[in-house]
Parts: C-alpha cells; sequence; structure tokens
C-alpha cells in the first residue's frame, strides 16, 4: 500500500481508506463483530485512514464507539476523520443542521470519548449550515487545532465559493464528496479549486453505493432500512443504464485480470495524487479486493475506453432533489 499526501497541510495516508458508515447505517443490519474484523483486517493490508461521522452512529455514537474498540491496539498507526455538523434532534434524522460553535466543540468532546483518543486527526463539517457562515464554521475548528484537539479541518457536500472562505479563515487540508465513475459532479467546478488551494480530495461511495462491484439487483428487492430501496440510479430505466454500463465494465475489468470494484477505484486513484477514496464494506473478503486496486495501471487506452462506456456518470440523482436542495451550497 503506497501513500499519498492528502492537501498541503502535512496530512499523508494510504492511497485507499476505508469508511465504515455502511456497519451502522443506510445497507440494512450488521454485524459488530464482522465490522471490527474487516477494520483490524485493513489496517493488516496498509490502510491506515478511517472515516467514520457522528450522524452514522444515529446520535448514540455507535459507529464512533466501534471504529475506536476495533484500533485501540494500534490507535498511532492509523488516522482518524469522523464530522459534524447535523442536528441529531431534527427528525427524520438528517434533517437538520447545526454547526453553532458550541455544538461543533460538543461533538468533538462526544468524539473524542467515542473513539478513545486524545485527537481528532480529522474533523470534517458533514454539510453547510445555512445558519452558521463558513468563517464561523472554519474558526470554531481552528480554535479545536490550536488546543490540540483536532490536527486537521475538512468539508464534506459545499462548493467553490464556501470552501474559499472557510479556508481564508483556518487552513482545509481535505474535501469530502462522492465522486466515482457514476458521479462526476467535482470535475467541473470544484477539483480546479482544491488543486488550486492544495486542498486533497477523498471520494465517499466511490463504487457507485454498490453498484460498480457488479453484485446488484433492483430497488425493489432491498429492504427499507436499504437506501438503495429509494435510490434513483436503481430504479427504472436508470437501473437498466447503469447495468448495462457495470456489464461492459466487467468485460474491459474481466480482459485486464481485476474485478469491476477494482477497475473502478483504480480509475478514482488515475485521477491525481491528491485524492483518495473510501470505499465502505463490512466484509474483509471483499475489503482485500478493494485493497487490491491499489496496484491496478490503468493505460491511456482503458481510461478513454472507460470515458466511452460512461461519459458523463450515471443515471439517476445521487439524492432526491428535496436533499440535494437542502445540502447544496456553493
Amino acid at each position: 500500500m503506497h501513500h499519498r499526501d492528502l492537501g498541503s497541510q502535512g496530512l499523508r495516508v494510504s492511497a485507499l481508506g476505508l469508511g465504515t458508515m455502511g456497519m451502522t447505517l443506510a445497507y440494512g443490519s450488521s454485524n459488530d463483530d464482522e465490522s471490527t474484523t474487516t477494520i483490524r483486517r485493513a489496517h493488516e493490508l496498509g490502510i491506515d485512514f478511517f472515516d467514520t461521522a457522528e450522524l452514522y452512529g444515529l446520535g448514540t455514537g455507535s459507529n464512533e464507539i466501534l471504529l475506536g474498540a476495533a484500533v485501540r491496539d494500534f490507535r498511532d498507526e492509523v488516522v482518524l476523520a469522523t464530522k459534524f455538523g447535523f442536528d441529531m434532534t431534527a427528525q427524520p434524522l438528517g434533517a437538520g443542521f447545526d454547526s453553532r460553535p458550541e455544538n461543533i466543540r460538543k461533538v468533538a468532546e462526544n468524539s473524542l470519548r467515542h473513539l478513545r483518543t486524545d485527537r481528532i486527526d480529522l474533523f470534517y463539517q458533514h454539510a453547510a449550515d445555512p445558519d452558521v457562515p463558513a468563517e464561523e464554521v472554519a474558526g470554531a475548528v481552528g480554535e479545536l487545532i490550536a488546543e490540540g484537539k483536532v490536527k486537521y479541518f475538512g468539508l464534506s457536500n459545499v462548493g467553490p465559493r464556501y470552501i474559499r472562505r472557510a479556508h481564508a479563515v483556518t487552513p482545509v487540508s481535505v474535501l469530502q464528496s462522492e465522486y466515482s465513475l457514476f458521479e462526476r459532479g467535482v470535475e467541473e467546478e470544484i477539483l480546479p479549486v482544491l488543486r488550486e488551494l492544495g486542498i486533497g480530495l477523498v471520494p465517499y461511495s466511490p463504487l457507485g453505493r454498490g453498484f460498480l462491484t457488479g453484485v446488484v439487483k433492483p430497488a425493489a428487492e432491498y429492504p427499507a432500512d436499504d437506501m438503495r430501496s429509494w435510490d434513483e440510479r436503481w430504479q427504472g430505466d436508470n437501473y437498466t443504464y447503469n447495468l448495462n454500463a457495470t456489464e461492459r465494465l466487467k468485460k474491459l475489468a474481466a480482459a485486464k485480470g481485476v474485478t469491476a470494484a477494482q477497475l473502478a477505484l483504480a480509475w478514482l486513484l488515475a485521477q491525481g495524487d491528491d485524492v483518495v477514496p473510501i470505499p465502505g464494506t463490512r466484509n474483509a473478503d471483499r475489503l482485500a479486493e478493494n485493497t487490491a486496486a491499489a496496484g491496478v495501471e490503468l493505460t491511456g487506452a482503458d481510461l478513454e475506453q472507460i470515458r466511452q462506456i460512461l461519459p458523463g456518470g450515471s443515471a439517476g440523482s445521487r439524492y432526491p432533489a428535496a436533499m440535494l436542495a437542502s445540502m447544496s451550497t456553493d
């Protein structure tokens, strides 16, 4: 496993990280023992970048607690990233935001306790709060950095102007955003700003929320507590288009002796040395498959063929329109 610099502030991590959201949220029932085994196996395979969030524990801290317990024997060898910014009392969960400085501090203290650590390596604002300016958020995180409770500041799900405003107050090390062969929204306006300012990119859902693993079924076949049951990309004609594209990607991958998931991750890694995907999985075998993508080399011809298969990403929006509207900020 090779390493990459995430931004210009000194954060260096493995070329692939591990997202833990699905271990407690959004993808149906899970097993803590299996998840713990997977986290520890990731460390054995050279992954040292682990991603969690207050939201992933549904207000209980369960995701952070799971991660903190799993890495306790090698805490100083890994980078732990977590997030703040949602109002955990709003219903339904995720419907409200809270990035007031007092809440940022409260979340930080909770996360430190849940993760069993004396510092948060990377502290993201999970989504913008329309009632709290970017400058105020950045200032609050800057205070935590000055106190040694946080090492690096990150943003998630925000646009170019918001990034610039926050960065002018406290240097932003990382932007986390959905980015994959299926979702290309960051390419035109956001990536150029990140590179201008020396900010790294951490793509979440780099496998199209599982579609690019090649193991998928229509939305109606997923349980109600699985987000794929309502994701537009699993619906009707969208599903047909996306499944066809995935089958073509699988054929290209097979010709190279790799899986579709490895091809998709290798494509992201080829987008720049400042890009570190965080595929999520609860399964140690799937983890090993994903990790092997760090060694896959794509030629110019491979990249062109991939572009022809999915020239602009998938069919269907990554979130319902109302959710995207509530999250969006320039």
